[in-house]
C-alpha cells in the first residue's frame, strides 16, 4: 500500500535516493515542490487505478499539491511586494539629505558614515540601492571612480 505524502514536513533524503551523479541537495529537510511532484508522479505510476486501496488517497495527495502550489505562488507573490515596496520607499529618498554607514571602521572605533544627497536609485537583484551626492554636488566614489551604492539597511539619519 503507497503510504500518502501528508501535510507534515518530511525529510528529503528519507524518501528519494540521490543518484551518484546528482547535483547536492540544499540542506533544507523540507519537501519542496520539485520534490512533492516527484513523489506524487512515482506514486501515481505504482498504483494500481482498478484497486485502489485507499480510494480518497489520490484526492488527497491533489488537495496537497494544489495547497502545496498555492503556498510557493503565494510565498513567490509576497517577496516581489516587499521588492517593489522596497524600491517605492527608497525613490521617496531621491533628494534628501541621508547620513549612511559606510561600514568601514572610523578612527573612534566606531563606523564610518558618510552624508550626501540621495542622488540615483539602483535596483540589484530585487533590492534597492543608493547612490548620494557630496555637499560640492559630486557623486562619493570609491577608489575606482566608481559611484558608491549604499543600501537601505545603511541609512543612520534622513534629513530634509
Amino acid at each position: 500500500m503507497a503510504t500518502p505524502v501528508n501535510s507534515t514536513t518530511l525529510p528529503i533524503n528519507s524518501l528519494i535516493a540521490q543518484p551518484s551523479n546528482a547535483a547536492p541537495t540544499s540542506n533544507s529537510s523540507d519537501v519542496g515542490l520539485n520534490t512533492f511532484l516527484q513523489l506524487l508522479t512515482a506514486e501515481l505510476q505504482n498504483q494500481d487505478p482498478t484497486a485502489p486501496q485507499d480510494p480518497t488517497a489520490s484526492v488527497t495527495q491533489l488537495a496537497q499539491f494544489q495547497a502545496l502550489s498555492a503556498q510557493t505562488n503565494l510565498a513567490s507573490s509576497f517577496q516581489s511586494f516587499t521588492s517593489n515596496f522596497g524600491v517605492m520607499q527608497a525613490s521617496a529618498l531621491l533628494g534628501k539629505t541621508v547620513t549612511a554607514n559606510t561600514g568601514a571602521a572610523s578612527a573612534t572605533g566606531g563606523t564610518s558614515t558618510v552624508t550626501g544627497t540621495v542622488a540615483s536609485i539602483t535596483v540589484q537583484n530585487g533590492q534597492p540601492f543608493f547612490t548620494l551626492n557630496g555637499s560640492n554636488g559630486q557623486p562619493l566614489t570609491d577608489n575606482n571612480g566608481n559611484p558608491l551604492l549604499f543600501s537601505t539597511q545603511q541609512i543612520v539619519g534622513i534629513g530634509s
